[in-house]
């Protein structure tokens, strides 16, 4: 993170002198430090991933049967460009993606970008879907464990979150399957239609998200209700809500939202398990689709597309920092 904090209770005066500074150039230096190190970023992923997915085999032996011969792996091998050096290989791959080709899917036999779009809108119906459910459930609970701290309301948020966080998505998927879908017959064990076969994977996807939102807001706001301008508040005739309200929830929302922001680039890279589990057909499970194929070209291909995703989350959170609190300083 490129941020920090050197203040408390914000002002108005401060706000004014941030934006003037914003105003005055500094957000865009700052915009363009972070791009060039996102493309940094990008380029060591790149070229990590290529070395790494061939590490896993031969995909020439994948995709022909038991029975070729060496001559017909070699020939496919040839055909394929799996034959020249791996430095001719890096560096075509390179040159690809800077002229917007990630190469063809060896098993597809399409444009591997092509098939992460067209997967793409599947995992973003499901990552929104975790989301919402995420923030419906777990910004009332943070809220209300924080205000009723040592109550049994809280020891009960308390232990939904850590069993959110400790359980597995597959897990936790299998289960709603067995109960909603096996036994009561309430909702579909899989596929993607109506939405009523959303509501099981979001559910599945987004309770991670949701204990973690939950558990950072309650101890955001355990701290914000302590200060001095909180007592100041009160002392001014507000009611409670509204001092939470007006006050600690805007100031205990920053950690907060840099969580959301990097929660939805993992809900949309995230989603491989709970793709697989619930059968949706999304980037997700053509991630494991690409692996089980030795498909590199699209291995790559996502890879990179799911890091754009995380590295232009992290900068979107970051400038959302300089708009909504005047305490954070650009460095």
């Amino acid at each position: 993170m490129a941020t920090t904090v050197t203040t408390q209770a914000p002002a108005a005066g401060v706000r004014r002198r941030l934006g003037a500074r914003l105003a005055g150039g500094e957000l865009q230096q700052f915009i363009l430090r972070r791009i060039g190190q996102t493309i940094l970023v990008l380029f060591c992923v790149a070229t990590i991933t290529f070395f790494l997915v061939r590490l896993t085999g031969d995909p020439v032996q994948a995709m022909l049967p038991p029975t070729a011969t060496l001559d017909q792996e070699n020939a496919l091998r040839a055909q394929l460009g799996l034959n020249q050096p791996l430095i001719i290989q890096y560096l075509s791959y390179l040159g690809g993606i800077l002229h917007g080709d990630f190469g063809q899917s060896l098993f597809f036999h399409q444009p591997a970008f092509d098939l992460i779009l067209d997967r793409l809108p599947a995992t973003i119906e499901l990552a929104s879907g975790a989301m919402v459910f995420a923030l419906i459930v777990a910004i009332p609970a943070g809220i209300i464990a924080a205000v009723k701290r040592g109550s049994a309301a809280d020891s009960s948020v308390v232990a939904t979150v850590l069993v959110g966080q400790s359980t597995p998505a597959f897990f936790v998927g299998i289960i709603l399957i067995l109960v909603f879908a096996v036994n009561l017959h309430w909702l579909p064990a899989g596929g993607m239609g109506g939405f009523n076969h959303l509501i099981l994977p979001a559910i599945t996807l987004g309770l991670y998200s949701m204990a973690m939102i939950a558990r950072l807001l309650r101890s955001s706001l355990i701290d914000q209700l302590g200060e001095d301008y909180i007592r100041t508040a009160r002392s001014k005739g507000l009611s409670r809500w509204q001092v939470i309200r007006d006050h600690g929830l805007q100031n205990a929302a920053l950690p907060v939202i840099t969580i959301i922001g990097l929660e939805i680039g993992s809900l949309l890279g995230g989603a491989i398990l709970t793709e697989q589990v619930f059968s949706w057909p999304g980037v997700g499970r053509l991630t494991v689709e690409a692996i089980t194929n030795r498909d590199f070209p699209l291995m790559q291909a996502i890879v990179l597309f799911l890091s754009v995703i995380f590295v232009v989350a992290n900068l979107v959170v970051d400038i959302a920092y300089a708009f909504l609190d005047p305490r954070v300083r650009l460095s």
